[in-house]
């Protein structure tokens, strides 16, 4: 039951980033702004989000794990509400901000909890696990984001704030004792961390952060309605979800590293055959494709570094979590120039960019004394 309750509390971030993406009309015309000003409400959250997790996960293992996690919880319970109740576009978009605060101090805690108490050879498949629930909150998000818009885009957040009530007062695993040296915010700026961090970062701006390009390349391409362009872009969610457990297995048994070598050369191939074919299954294959990496880069990424030391895992999944989704805001400026310029282009480089990163990640892995050469010297000391 509190296991369940550590996978069931990753739905809650995607899925509260997300939700506004479908009501973003109703936004505009609630609060009387531009829809550009109602599409800032993604950014206001996903921002905070990312540049608290830089020292989030440092600071709840120093104030305990589970403890930070249920206050998180309850404060995410009081600022959904805020954004339920908010007369104000200013005031609606501090709860956003707020929101983000708050998911800041549950994803790297539950990763680190979820390490702590699985043996390290299912270490990947828990991983697995846990980013297949997270794929279905971000998949799901935009769906019942747009029910609720129907009757009112609120009720789309008194949801949310009943199940972070629920996540509240479920049961979770105790903390552990507090170690003799509490852990320093330079503690989780290890080689391993910030060569990991770099792999994600490219990733998710060159790979899971391109929804949006290819939703311009099927438009552009096939004419797609709004309806159609958005099931085309569940293909990488629901991907994920259906490849999840496969993923988790491959990590465990072939290790993490080669997870995310195969992750980024696959996933080149796919995201640069979006620009270049010519038929819309192609495509939607492709993006599915895409789906499949994502996952095997982020469970690989995931598990290098939560397989490490124990002191400080928290920070250092932390930190990678982070610049996973600086990457991911980063991919709009990065990319859609380019692909005004060139649609083949705009596919091209960020898969030439996944495939420059997979030898950049070994040398580094091995340099930072974290792979199995590394191990091997080690142990014959």
């Amino acid at each position: 039951m509190r296991r369940a309750a550590l996978y069931v509390g990753g739905l809650l971030g995607p899925f509260g980033a997300g939700v506004v993406s479908s009501m973003l009309p109703e936004l505009a015309r609630t609060f009387d702004v531009s829809q550009s000003s109602a599409a800032t409400s993604l950014t206001a959250y996903l921002l905070p989000f990312a540049l608290v997790m830089l020292v989030s996960g440092t600071l709840g293992e120093r104030w305990g794990p589970m403890r930070t996690i249920r206050v998180a919880y309850a404060g995410y319970v009081v600022v959904a509400l805020l954004a339920a109740l908010a007369p104000w576009f200013w005031l609606f978009q501090v709860s956003r901000g707020l929101q983000g605060v708050a998911n800041a101090f549950t994803t790297p805690l539950l990763l680190t909890k979820l390490a702590s108490v699985t043996p390290k050879e299912r270490l990947g498949r828990t991983l697995g696990l846990y980013g297949a629930v997270q794929s279905i909150g971000q998949t799901s998000a935009p769906l019942i984001g747009g029910l609720a818009a129907e009757s009112s885009w609120r009720w789309a957040f008194v949801g949310i704030a009943a199940v972070a009530l629920v996540l509240t007062a479920s049961p979770l695993p105790p903390d552990e004792r507090a170690t003799e040296q509490a852990p320093r915010l330079r503690d989780a700026w290890r080689p391993v961390v910030v060569w990991s961090g770099v792999v994600i970062f490219v990733a998710w701006a060159c790979l899971a952060g391109l929804p949006f390009l290819v939703a311009f390349r099927v438009d552009d391409a096939f004419a797609l309605g709004p309806g159609a362009r958005g099931l085309v872009l569940t293909a990488f969610g629901l991907a994920g979800i259906v490849t999840a457990r496969l993923v988790g297995s491959v990590a465990d048994r072939f290790g993490p590293r080669l997870a995310v070598c195969a992750g980024l050369l696959l996933g080149a191939v796919a995201v640069a055959s979006i620009g270049l074919v010519a038929a819309l299954p192609l495509v939607v294959l492709a993006w599915a494709v895409g789906g499949l990496c994502g996952q095997l880069v982020l469970v690989g990424v995931n598990a290098l570094v939560l397989g490490g030391e124990a002191n400080g895992r928290g920070g250092a999944i932390s930190v990678v979590t982070a610049l996973r989704f600086l990457g991911m805001s980063a991919s709009p400026a990065a990319f859609t120039d380019l692909y005004r310029h060139s649609a083949v282009w705009g596919f091209l480089l960020p898969g030439v960019l996944l495939a420059a990163t997979a030898p950049l990640l070994a040398h580094r892995i091995f340099r930072s004394g974290t792979g199995p050469r590394a191990r091997l010297r080690h142990s014959r000391g």
